[in-house]
This record gives structure tokens, sequence and C-alpha cells, in this order.
């Protein structure tokens, strides 16, 4: 999970400090979140449905 949660910051041009992250807005923590959501529904319909895993 960290390494999908510091990927989606990358991808969304949010800047992460291994461990602890209080000082960024709760508006970029949930951009963070609802992206690796995203991802993970995403990749289990994909398992569900007989694709490749990710």
């Amino acid at each position: 999970m960290r390494n999908m949660k510091h990927e989606v910051a990358n991808e969304l041009g949010i800047t992460l400090n291994q461990g602890y992250n209080g000082n960024i807005s709760a508006k970029d923590a949930g951009h963070i979140g609802g992206n690796m959501v995203k991802k993970m529904i995403e990749a289990q319909e994909r398992q569900m449905s007989g694709g490749s895993r990710f």
C-alpha cells in the first residue's frame, strides 16, 4: 500500500516524504486516497473478469 500511495502521489504531482506526511493538505490527501481506491477497484474488476492482474 505504501508503494501505491507514493506512486499515486507522484502521478498527481504531490510530494510525499517517507514516514509522516501531516504537512499535506486534506484536499491532496483525499486526492491520493481516492485515486488509490479507484486503482484497487479497477484491478479487482480486471481480476474478476479474467484479465491481467495489473
